[in-house]
């Protein structure tokens, strides 16, 4: 059977730097950190108390009033970044794309309703209150993909993956094995996330994970840089809508990117820490290049992990150089966590569309806060500090996961 080409046709996006496709990547080209110190609950006695978190968002008219009030935020970030990439892929709930048992819907949370579980356990011990009914349909990490689906009728296959900090990605493979064997026409697919609140927040402290400059919280997140001390959490959603070429064009759908390949691989290693010689990774890569069928010297941009922690930047770099080998001298790679935090669940998708707008406009953003860079990345050109013109033929976005998870996923431009 020959295997469908599958391109992406809407993009949608909510961060911290922005909630609409140009914003977003304008300030991503600016420089602009979005990372601040946390004002939405009390941390002052808090390791870290600092985050790239979403300031002033209004769902309407997205999702209505009552709604918004009762799901967690990482269902309303996942419906509002997906109602956006809809709309940009041109239909609606009178005005499917392809038949409604064709079309899916998988989107995927690391953390899920983190914050409905705060308040849920909050309001039984110390309240001495019963929980709501809506407290557990808003914790679990499928309500958001099918909420989605009920709005819209879209009645194919709707389900959500959680592999830590890889979601995104696995989400957005899954998709694509659905669409390139011919067994669903289009799938809403990325990942959503918010864990900026009590549990995420000392969750991560408590592991060792975080970065604690709180004395310059927009400095904090720094990958590749020597002076790194951790990661810096996000939030937000990063929604795709991928379809079948054939069905993009019988519909007279625009087309933004063309999805070549994907491939996900396990270290089988450590809960937390990544393989020290980096084999799950290249492996991840290596698959992901002969799934695409493109040889490896056509990719030239690398959206990486680039998380900022000490073990996880090194461990990708070199498994980078023995997938690529000499090659790595002639790509560009950067880190967008470098300027929104680490999205967790969602940072496959909002780097997927970080990745796709470098493929659209030919400009890369910065690596910022790279001041004293390690000895690993002196053969790549990580666009340190400032962004570059650049032309991108095939992009490649890395995404890892406590557990050993590893994704890869390939872009470009679409070519007729």
């Amino acid at each position: 059977m020959n295997k469908k080409r599958v391109v992406v046709t809407g993009l949608g996006v909510v961060s911290c730097l922005g909630n609409e496709i140009d914003t977003f990547y304008d300030n991503l080209l600016a420089g602009i950190s979005g990372v601040h110190t946390i004002t939405s609950f009390p941390c002052e006695d808090y390791a870290t108390r600092f985050a790239a978190w979403i300031p002033e968002f209004n769902p309407e008219p997205y999702l209505d009033k009552k709604q918004a009030r009762r799901v967690d935020p990482f269902i309303t970030y996942a419906v509002v970044a997906a109602k956006k990439a809809i709309a940009m892929s041109r239909w609606d709930k009178d005005n499917l794309p392809a038949d409604p048992l064709r079309c899916g819907v998988v989107i995927g949370s690391g953390m899920g309703g983190l914050q409905t579980l705060d308040e849920g356990m909050e309001r039984l011990i110390i309240g001495n209150k019963k929980l709501s009914p809506f407290f557990i349909p808003y914790i679990i990490t499928n309500m958001a993909p099918a909420l989605i689906a009920m709005d819209f009728g879209l009645m194919g296959p709707n389900y959500s993956i959680s592999t830590a900090c890889a979601t995104s990605n696995y989400c957005i493979d899954a998709a694509y094995q659905h669409l390139v064997s011919g067994r669903s026409d289009m799938i809403v697919c990325g990942g959503t996330e918010a864990a900026v609140n009590r549990v995420g927040l000392t969750g991560f402290i408590a592991n060792r994970a975080l970065s604690e400059r709180n004395d310059a919280p927009q400095e904090a997140s720094r990958p590749w840089d020597r002076d790194r001390d951790g990661f810096v959490i996000g939030e937000g959603a990063g929604i795709l809508v991928l379809e079948t070429l054939e069905n993009a064009l019988k519909r007279g759908a625009p087309i933004y990117a063309e999805v070549l390949g994907s491939y996900t691989t396990c270290d089988a290693f450590h809960i937390t820490a990544p393989r020290d010689d980096g084999e799950g990774i290249t492996s991840c890569v290596l698959g992901a290049l002969k799934s695409s069928g493109i040889p490896k010297e056509r990719v030239n941009y690398i959206n990486a992990h680039g998380t900022s922690t000490p073990l996880g930047d090194i461990s990708e770099v070199l498994a980078l150089k023995k997938a690529f080998g000499s090659h790595v001298k002639n790509l560009r790679m950067n880190s967008t966590k470098s300027l929104i935090g680490h999205c967790l669940g969602a940072a496959g998708g909002v780097e997927a569309v970080a990745t796709i707008q470098a493929i659209q406009t030919g400009k890369l953003h910065p690596t910022i806060n790279l001041e004293n860079p390690i000895a690993e990345i002196d053969d790549f050109d990580v666009v340190a500090n400032k962004a570059q013109d650049w032309d991108v033929d095939v992009a490649m976005s890395n995404s890892f996961g406590f557990g050993g998870h590893n994704s890869t996923i390939l872009f470009s431009r679409y070519i007729p």
